[in-house]
């Protein structure tokens, strides 16, 4: 026998499956595109709440007025019905005929005995038939046939007096029944046109940005140049172009600079190669090892400067560094190279950053102070913002015009102080790709000291 859990779990499935294949449906429906669908996000919510204020305006405001409407129409039929009934005489009707039409505003007739018609067929969606049927029914009590159907402006009423006679009233539609009804529903969906109208304009707006940011990103892709962008509309889709733009930078930089390596790595290793064909060619039988190894040294120098710069932008996780353990190094490296070396450290001492890198960006500085100068001073500021830290020395720093040419990969000054001669190039161009990839910058420039300032500032 199959168990209750079993038919629980066979319903549970069943309904998890066809909710899943409405989900389908909805998606295949659905239009893909942000413009539709930013589109939908408005009608739709614009469309319910139409829904919602008209139901509940014919339910409550459109049927209480008519229900009113009708009630002081049959009380004035019911008055006329009274007057009619205490004066039967003809004399008596023709006056009351003239009170109904002047005063009442109703055109009636008394006929000679007869018979009501018979009932006419109930409009489906009409409520003003309704309604005033039972308020004929509850407040006059007698038979009666209606007509709301025939002459639109026209509301026909027959009533059958307790005599016989037959009591004819012409009543305008208006008088029993909320006509203007239609004036609100007009302005409401005419308001909500023009709302719909406007909504799309500004979502054209809106969306012209993010498709221009669509359209340069699949061009960069594509390897093609882009001038004219520039962000555009909301703050979002701004930062968003922002973003874009910084990226682009960023990565063709990272296009030059490895360019500008394998440039100098195909030149340089010729160079030593070359070196190596004339010592072997010179040398005969009898090589000059030293020669030849030195020759190694510097090769392996170069390639452990390229691997280096490589690796700057390799996959690190960000983590907490101390600045405190950075200058305790960067200390005992100046008593190796018997510099003298001042640090201060304003404001929190953990940072969040790529340790490993960051730690080698400040080194790199670092180095490049003690191997030119003798005194050095390092200073770091952590602000809620941003991390900025000060190297200065007495060296004798470099020329203003080539401070920026010393970023560039395998860039020599012939009276550099970026590099020694063992050196490949690579140090100050490490330290920018370090300090662009936290999202900050180096500068040079002007030292307190008397020589070279590098300046780090990067966000916290």
């Amino acid at each position: 026998m199959v168990s209750f859990d079993s038919l629980r779990r066979a319903r549970s499935n069943s309904a998890d499956s066809a909710w899943k294949r409405l989900i389908r449906w909805l998606r295949r429906r659905l239009p893909m595109g942000l413009y539709a669908r930013s589109l939908l996000i408005v009608v739709i919510p614009m469309v319910l709440l139409q829904s919602v204020v008209a139901f509940v305006f014919m339910e409550r405001h459109w049927q209480l007025v008519t229900q009113r409407l009708s009630a002081a129409v049959t009380n004035d039929i019911a008055a006329i019905v009274d007057l009619i009934t205490t004066f039967p005489q003809d004399g008596d009707i023709d006056r009351i005929v003239r009170i109904a039409r002047d005063e009442l505003d109703l055109n009636i007739a008394v006929e000679p005995g007869g018979e009501l018609p018979p009932p006419r067929p109930k409009p489906f969606f009409e409520i003003l038939d309704q309604i005033l049927s039972e308020e004929i029914s509850n407040q006059i009590r007698r038979p009666f046939w209606i007509d709301t159907v025939g002459n639109s402006k026209i509301v026909e009423i027959r009533i059958k007096l307790e005599d016989g006679r037959i009591l004819r009233v012409y009543a305008r539609r208006n008088q029993a029944y909320a006509s203007n009804t239609h004036i609100f529903l007009v302005w409401m969906v005419g308001a909500s046109l023009v709302l719909l109208a406007i909504a799309i304009l500004f979502l054209r707006g809106q969306i012209r940005p993010i498709l221009a940011l669509a359209n340069a990103a699949e061009s960069f892709g594509k390897g093609q140049k882009i001038d004219d962008f520039a962000p555009r509309g909301a703050e979002e889709i701004r930062r968003a172009g922002l973003a874009f733009i910084l990226m682009r930078e960023r990565i063709e930089r990272q296009i030059e600079q490895r360019t500008a390596m394998l440039t100098g790595v195909s030149h340089d290793l010729r160079t030593i190669l070359t070196r190596f064909k004339l010592q072997l060619a010179l040398a005969g039988d009898n090589p000059d090892p030293d020669s030849l190894n030195q020759d190694v040294e510097d090769m392996q120098n170069m390639l452990e400067g390229y691997l280096a710069f490589a690796r700057g932008e390799a996959e690190e996780d960000v983590g907490e560094l101390k600045l405190s353990d950075l200058m305790a190094r960067l200390s005992a490296e100046a008593e190796l190279y018997g510099k003298t070396l001042a640090t201060s450290i304003e404001g929190g001492d953990n940072i969040r950053v790529r340790p490993n890198a960051f730690t080698r960006l400040v080194a790199n500085l670092a180095s490049n102070a003690y191997r030119y100068a003798d005194t050095v001073r390092i200073e770091a500021r952590h602000t809620h913002k941003w991390l900025t830290v000060t190297v200065d020395d007495d060296g004798p720093g470099i020329p203003e015009q080539s401070r920026e040419d010393v970023f560039k990969p395998f860039f020599r000054l012939d009276e550099a102080r970026n590099l020694d001669s063992s050196g490949t190039g690579l140090g100050l161009a490490i330290a920018r790709d370090i300090a662009r990839s936290h999202g900050g910058n180096v500068i040079l420039g002007e030292s307190p000291l008397g020589g070279l300032r590098a300046t780090v500032r990067v966000p916290t």
